[in-house]
């Protein structure tokens, strides 16, 4: 599927591809992605996700409103530890499935809303 760039700054995911995700020229099956960035991301299996494996998002200065969480091919909620941990910070967390995930993406930075994106492969 081939999804249109919008006028947004920054990384946009165009497509995907197998089980990754097309962003410019690169495909990843794994994806973080911040407004500044994007790379291949090996997370864990959803029921041990923590603060350390969104590390790049949390990095981001000043801090994102909230992460977008694509679980993969179906909607999974990750650990309420981690729900908690981010709501602590100020950090917000939207979960979806990694299709969805990909496609609200381009529709936040299109309104040029400062969020970050953590994508689980697709199946």
């Amino acid at each position: 599927m081939k999804m249109e760039r919008r006028s947004a700054d920054g990384p946009v995911i165009s497509g995907f591809s197998g089980r990754g995700f097309r962003v410019d020229e690169n495909v990843y099956e794994g994806l973080a992605i911040t407004p500044q960035r994007a790379d291949g991301w090996a997370p864990p299996p959803i029921a041990e996700l923590t603060e350390a494996d969104l590390a790049p998002a949390l990095a981001l200065d000043p801090q994102p409103e909230f992460i977008l969480l694509g679980t993969g091919d179906r909607l999974v909620r990750p650990p309420v530890a981690l729900t908690k941990a981010l709501a602590a910070r100020g950090i917000g967390i939207e979960i979806m499935d990694s299709r969805a995930a990909a496609r609200a993406w381009g529709v936040l930075r299109a309104e040029l809303r400062w969020v970050a994106g953590a994508l689980y492969p697709l199946g």
